[in-house]
C-alpha cells in the first residue's frame, strides 16, 4: 500500500516515481511527448526540404526530455541508490554526445513509459491512520456536578484523570475508565473483534474505542485520552507502518548483477574497437527495458486477474509481496467465523418442547434491536415456524426481554431476569445450565421452565481445504490470533487445522506476535477484519482484510481487501501474486538472454546504435505480450470458488 497505510519508503532512486522535477516539465507527459517527438522527426525526414530539421528537432527533444531522467538518475546514485535505470541514462547520456538522439529518444520512451506504468501498478494511496482519527470521539461530556445532567461538552483530550464523565447510548467512549454510576451492555468489537456484546455495571474497567449501546453510563477516567487504548491502536498503526521495510523493486534485484556486465561489455567493446559508437550500441541494446517494463505490466495484469475475483490487490508491492509470505496469520471472529452468534442448540425441559420454546422466545424478541434476539428470531424462521404475536412487550437493559404471548407471560434472556419475573422456574432452568463457554437465554413462561437457548459464532464452511491449498502453495506456518479466551480459541484451530492459537489478545499483543515471526525472518501474510486487526494489518509483511464486516479502518490498512465474504479467497490471492511474479521473472530473464546476446553482437561492430534501439523495442514487445499472461487466468483457477455478483 502507499500513503499513510504503507510503510515510509526512502525517496525512489528515480524521481519520475516521485513526482517532483526540478524541470518545469510533467513526468506523466515525457512518454507522450518523446513519441510525439519521434513521430514528427520521422515525418520531416521523408520530405527533402525538412529532412535537415529532423535530426535537430530529434537531438533538441532528447536534452529537454532526457535531461529530467540523467539528472535523477545522478541524483539517485550520488544517495547510494543503484538501480535499473542506471544503464538506461549511461545510454541516454552517450546518445546525446555522440548525436544520436533517435537511440536516445528511443531509450527515454522505454525508461519512462516502464516508470509509468509502474506507477499505475503502484495503485491509489490510503490512509488508515487518518480514518482511524476520524472515527475517534471529539467530544466529552464532563460532569460538573453531582447529577447527570449537569455536564459540559469539552474537547476529550482535556478530561484528566479522576475527572468523570458522561457517554450516552451510541456513543464511543473516549478515555479508558470505569463505571461509576450506570448498568449498559457495550460493542467492543473495534478493541477485542468479538461481537458480543459486554455487560458493564459500577467497578467494571472499560475502554476507549468501545461503543455503548443502551443506558447512559457515568464514568470516572483511569487514563487521559491520548494514553487510552484506542489512542494506543492508531499509534500501533503509525509506528508498524513507519517500521516496515521497504519492498526491493524485482528490477533493481536484477540489475544488481546486469548493471555491471553491461559495463564490462562496453570496456570491451571500447577496447577491441575504439568506437564509441559500438559502446552507445551496447548500451542501447543492454537498456534493461525487459526490466522496467515486465513487472509493471504482469503486475497490471495480476492485479486486473484478482479483481475479477472481488480481490482488490491495492498496489504492486501487495502483489509481489503475496507471492513471498511463508506464513499465515488469522484473526478468528468475522474472519475464520461468520461473525455474529447464532443459535447452536435448543434445550428444552420437557421432550419435543424445542419448536416450541423457540416460537414464544421469538414472539417476545422480534422487536428487539439485540444481537441475540435477531438469532433467535432468524432460527425460528429457519424452522418454519410460525410467530405469534407478543404484546405489553418490556426489555430490560442488557438482561432480557419479557411481554405476553397468547395468554402466557413470557421471559427470555438472563437468569436473574427470569429470578425476577418467576422464581418458581429459575430451578429447573438451573438445572440446565452447564460450564460450557457461550451466551445462553433461559426461557420461562408464567411459572414454568421452557427450557435454554445457547449461541455460538459458527465457524466458516470449507476451512480446511483452504488451509491445505495454502500449506501447497509454500506457507508452512499457520497462527490463529484471538481477543477471545483461549479456550475459545483452540478448539477452533484444530477444527480448521491451524498449527498454533493464541487467545486473550488486544490489538498490540497480535502486533508482537507478528513482529515476533517477522524477527524470525517468516513473511506473514496477517488476515483480519476489524478495528482491532488494523495495526497487525499494519505490521505484517502484506495485510489482508474482509472488507464485508471490518469497514474502511481495516480495509485502508490492509494491503489485499476481499470484497467478497469469502475468507476462502486468500489462497487465490496468494496464488495469483505467486503466478504473476512467476510470469514477471520468466519476462525478465527472456529479455536479458535476448539483450545480452544483442550486447555480442554490437560489441562486434554488428548492430548500430539506431538499429540496436528498434531491435530493443521488438525485445521489449516480446516482453509485454508474455508479461501480459498474468491477466489470465491460471493452470490451477478452475480450484477457486465462483464469483458472486459485484
Amino acid at each position: 500500500m502507499t500513503g499513510a497505510s504503507a510503510p515510509q519508503r526512502p525517496e525512489p532512486a528515480n524521481a519520475l516515481r516521485a513526482g517532483a522535477l526540478p524541470f518545469p516539465l510533467a513526468a506523466a507527459r515525457i512518454p507522450a511527448l518523446t513519441l510525439l517527438a519521434l513521430i514528427v522527426g520521422g515525418l520531416f525526414h521523408l520530405s527533402p526540404a525538412t529532412s535537415a530539421w529532423a535530426f535537430w528537432l530529434h537531438y533538441g527533444a532528447l536534452l529537454v526530455l532526457g535531461a529530467p531522467v540523467v539528472w535523477r538518475t545522478l541524483a539517485g546514485m550520488l544517495r547510494g541508490q543503484f538501480a535499473a535505470d542506471v544503464v538506461a541514462m549511461l545510454a541516454i547520456a552517450t546518445a546525446m554526445v555522440l548525436g544520436e538522439p533517435v537511440a536516445g529518444l528511443v531509450i527515454v520512451l522505454m525508461q519512462t513509459g516502464g516508470e509509468l506504468l509502474e506507477r499505475y501498478a503502484e495503485g491509489r494511496a490510503s490512509d488508515a491512520v487518518r480514518e482511524l482519527e476520524a472515527a475517534a470521539p471529539r467530544i466529552a461530556h464532563r460532569l460538573r456536578g453531582a447529577s447527570a445532567s449537569d455536564t459540559e461538552d469539552v474537547a476529550a483530550e482535556a478530561i484528566a484523570v479522576g475527572e468523570r464523565i458522561l457517554v450516552r447510548p451510541g456513543e464511543m467512549i473516549p478515555c479508558d475508565a470505569t463505571v461509576a454510576e450506570g448498568s449498559s451492555s457495550l460493542d467492543t468489537s473495534r478493541v477485542t473483534g468479538e461481537p458480543l456484546p459486554e455487560r458493564v455495571q459500577p467497578g467494571s474497567a472499560v475502554r476507549s474505542g468501545v461503543v455503548n449501546l443502551q443506558s447512559p453510563l457515568v464514568l470516572t477516567v483511569t487514563a487521559p485520552a491520548r494514553e487510552s487504548l484506542y489512542a494506543r491502536i492508531v499509534e500501533l498503526v503509525r509506528t508498524a507502518q513507519k517500521e516496515k521495510s521497504p519492498i526491493q523493486r524485482l528490477a533493481d534485484k536484477w540489475a544488481v548483477w546486469f548493471t555491471p556486465i553491461t559495463l564490462v561489455a562496453c570496456a570491451i567493446a571500447w577496447w577491441l574497437s575504439g568506437d564509441a559508437s559500438r559502446v552507445l550500441a551496447v548500451l542501447v541494446v543492454a537498456t534493461p527495458c525487459p526490466l522496467l517494463l515486465a513487472t509493471p505490466v504482469a503486475v497490471i495484469g495480476g492485479i486486473n486477474r484478482a479483481a475479477r475475483r472481488q480481490i482488490i490487490v491495492r498496489n504492486g508491492s501487495a502483489l509481489e509481496l503475496l507471492a513471498r509470505v511463508d506464513t499465515a496469520v488469522f484473526d478468528k471472529t468475522g474472519t475464520l467465523t461468520i461473525g455474529r452468534p447464532e443459535v447452536a442448540r435448543v434445550t428444552a425441559t420437557r421432550s419435543g418442547g424445542e419448536d416450541d420454546l423457540l416460537r414464544l422466545a421469538a414472539a417476545v424478541e422480534v422487536g428487539s434491536g439485540h444481537l441475540l434476539a435477531r438469532s433467535t428470531v432468524s432460527a425460528a424462521a429457519a424452522r418454519g415456524l410460525t410467530i405469534p404475536v407478543a404484546t405489553a412487550i418490556v426489555e430490560a437493559a442488557g438482561r432480557g426481554v419479557h411481554g405476553n404471548v397468547e395468554g402466557r407471560h413470557v421471559t427470555v434472556g438472563a437468569l436473574s431476569l427470569v429470578r425476577e419475573r418467576h422464581p418458581h422456574a429459575a430451578a429447573a432452568l438451573e438445572a440446565l445450565h452447564d460450564d460450557a463457554a457461550g451466551l445462553r437465554a433461559y426461557v420461562a413462561s408464567d411459572d414454568e421452565a421452557l427450557g435454554v437457548i445457547a449461541y455460538a459464532d459458527r465457524v466458516r464452511e470449507d476451512l480446511a481445504p483452504m488451509f491445505a491449498r495454502l500449506r501447497a502453495l509454500g506457507l508452512t506456518r499457520t497462527l490463529l490470533l484471538s481477543g477471545d479466551h483461549t479456550e475459545n480459541v483452540e478448539p477452533i484451530a484444530k477444527q480448521v487445522g491451524i498449527s498454533e492459537a493464541r487467545g486473550d489478545l488486544l490489538p498490540e499483543g497480535k502486533v508482537d506476535v507478528v513482529k515476533q515471526l517477522e524477527r524470525e525472518g517468516r513473511r506473514v501474510l496477517m488476515v483480519g477484519d476489524g478495528t482491532n486487526d488494523a495495526p497487525a494489518l499494519s505490521a505484517a509483511t502484506v495485510g489482508a482484510a474482509l472488507a464485508a464486516h471490518g469497514g474502511g479502518i481495516s480495509a485502508e490498512a490492509a494491503g489485499v481487501v476481499l470484497l467478497a465474504d469469502d475468507v476462502t479467497r486468500i489462497a487465490e490471492a496468494v496464488e495469483i501474486g505467486q503466478r504473476t511474479v512467476r510470469i514477471a521473472k520468466q519476462s525478465i530473464v527472456a529479455g536479458l538472454v535476448l539483450s545480452g546476446t544483442a550486447m555480442v553482437f554490437a560489441a562486434l561492430g554488428y548492430i548500430p546504435p539506431t538499429v540496436g534501439a528498434l531491435l530493443q523495442e521488438a525485445i521489449d514487445v516480446a516482453v509485454i505480450v508474455n508479461a501480459l499472461r498474468a491477466a489470465r487466468a491460471g493452470p490451477t483457477s478452475h480450484h477457486a470458488t465462483p464469483a458472486s455478483p459485484a
